[in-house]
């Protein structure tokens, strides 16, 4: 019987949206039911700003690390690494305090998509409130364009169990596309 060779599995590569994805996620943002460029302060952003949202999120991303979905099914107070405290040294109760609050507070930097672009806007920087919002929007019509589904949207995309930071690294690249190509000009300041 011949041997078999086991190669190592080809990395997965990213899904790619293309140029034709982008005109039928324009084409959904004609018939959409809300302005896609107005955000919730009732005030419009260009698609450079929102752009530049989406860079910047795959900047944090590409920084700190992306998680499909955080857990939060652990039950942290009920965990068998609790031990009675009667029997505890101080150094071991604190030790196990420290640990509980860490694990609460989640000092981990992984961030979902939708955290990233909230933690973007929040940041001030290449992003506000308003760009955060009409980002999660675009990617919604993205992912619709992309799925031929109209119900789609990107957080669940986003969380599919199939996904990796390549795929949401090449969503946010297709949103930023998206934004310069179909998004309104930025307001002409006059002198």
């Amino acid at each position: 019987m011949p041997k078999k060779t086991i190669t190592p599995a080809e990395p997965a590569t990213a899904v790619v949206f293309t140029d034709e994805t982008l005109r039928k996620a324009a084409d959904l943002a004609t018939d959409a039911f809300r302005p896609v460029w107005i955000g919730m302060s009732g005030e419009e952003s260009s698609g450079d700003l929102v752009a530049d949202h989406f860079e910047a999120t795959v900047a944090l991303l590409d920084k700190d690390g992306w998680i499909r979905t955080y857990d939060t099914s652990k039950n942290w107070s009920n965990s068998a690494d609790l031990a009675d405290v009667d029997s505890m040294t101080e150094k071991a109760m604190l030790k196990s305090l420290l640990r509980l609050v860490r694990d609460e507070l989640r000092t981990d930097s992984l961030r979902t998509l939708s955290t990233a672009l909230r933690h973007v806007g929040e940041g001030g920087g290449k992003g506000d409130s308003d760009t955060a919002y009409i980002a999660s929007a675009v990617l919604d019509l993205v992912v619709r364009a992309h799925t031929g589904s109209d119900f789609a949207s990107a957080t669940p995309w986003s969380e599919r169990l199939t996904r990796t930071h390549a795929d949401i690294t090449a969503l946010l690249t297709a949103g930023a596309r998206f934004a310069r190509a179909y998004g309104p000009p930025a307001p002409a300041v006059s002198a």
